[in-house]
């Protein structure tokens, strides 16, 4: 895995396509994936870019952000604010919002998250408490879990830093900490977002009549459990990133960490696997089995009939319907690569994750 506290330079090849690769695959849908979202990127670029305000940086999530964009997909984003406030920010807004309207682009659902203004303040200092809303917690975790900046990153790099920052520096409980600690309360709040994702989705269930259920559900044991993984992959990367300087430096440097940190969020979920893939090479053959299911998964969501298939299937025929069950098996040998990457009795992972991800 790229450890940007060390001052190297990564690769600029993504780790994905090094593993893809390295390992003889051909992985067809997560390269197309890539290239459309770095298309769509330029074309955002190009039509938004003149309509962002100064201390605001205009930042894309979802598959766009995960560079796992297909057909299907919603263009989610949000104008972020760190700075004073501005009465032109919501005006700035509404024009990006109609600009993607006027593209014939799917924007954000209404309601959610996304589409708006975000500002920093409730992010960086409501983390945890009554006043962190599901809202402001999936937007925090988004930031740090499947964000990209378009543009002028200035303000998105500050409060993606700070947000660390919080989780970081309030970790530290004596002046004897060890430089390898695993951040707790950031791998304790990436833990509570999936967890979330996971009731909402029988909540959602529930309220919606089961109107797209096969589609979320196919989505929560994919995409969003990748999440999970690449949350938990990059708070475990802090303890051998730094414990071999334990013995130079006897002291938890929290600003190291922070920025350690914030060069994993400019990753893509599937870069950070495949990081880890690379870094301790005997989950290769997991790694073959996790990749090969994730292309099938955006294999189907390339496809317009098979998508719109699955989000008008009733519960009441999915036990005998194939197309459903062709993605409870892709489901199925996604989770156990990734149960055998987490683990693995060759790799610190399998004593990482029994120590921070069970208790």
């Amino acid at each position: 895995m790229p450890d940007r506290s060390d001052g190297v330079v990564p690769s600029c090849t993504p780790p994905v396509l090094t593993l893809r690769d390295r390992l003889g695959a051909a992985w067809p849908f997560i390269t197309a994936s890539r290239e459309k979202a770095a298309a769509m990127g330029e074309r955002l670029t190009r039509e938004l870019l003149h309509l962002v305000p100064p201390e605001t940086t205009l930042v894309v999530f979802g598959s766009l952000a995960r560079c796992e964009l297909t057909k299907g997909s919603d263009v989610d984003w949000t104008l972020l604010v760190d700075g004073a406030a501005d009465p032109y920010h919501q005006e700035a807004a509404q024009r990006i919002g109609n600009r993607i309207r006027e593209q014939k682009l799917n924007g954000p659902g209404a309601g959610g998250p996304f589409g708006s203004l975000t500002f920093s303040h409730d992010l960086i200092h409501n983390i945890g408490g009554d006043d962190d809303t599901n809202h402001n917690t999936t937007q925090r975790l988004l930031l740090l879990l499947e964000s990209r900046p378009l543009g002028n990153a200035s303000a998105y790099d500050r409060v993606v830093c700070n947000v660390l920052a919080r989780y970081v520096e309030e970790d530290i409980v004596s002046p004897g900490d060890t430089p390898f600690r695993v951040p707790r309360f950031l791998q304790n709040d990436v833990a509570r977002y999936w967890r979330t994702m996971a009731v909402d989705f029988a909540h959602k269930r529930r309220v919606r009549a089961a109107k797209g259920w096969a589609l979320r559900n196919a989505k929560l044991r994919m995409s969003r459990k990748l999440l999970y993984a690449a949350g938990l992959l990059t708070c475990f990367s802090c303890d051998y990133a730094f414990r071999a300087r334990a013995r130079s430096h006897p002291w938890y440097d929290a600003g190291e960490v922070v920025h350690h940190l914030s060069g994993m969020a400019r990753m893509a979920p599937l870069d950070i696997v495949a990081g880890v893939v690379l870094h301790f090479g005997v989950l290769s053959g997991a790694a073959e089995r996790l990749f090969g299911a994730y292309d099938e998964f955006l294999g189907v969501l390339h496809d317009p009939s098979r998508r719109a298939h699955l989000d008008n299937l009733p519960p009441s025929r999915a036990d005998g319907d194939p197309e459903y069950q062709a993605v409870r098996h892709m489901a199925t040998r996604f989770q156990d690569a990734l149960t055998e990457i987490f683990f693995h009795p060759d790799t610190p992972l399998r004593e990482l994750t029994i120590r921070y991800g069970v208790f």
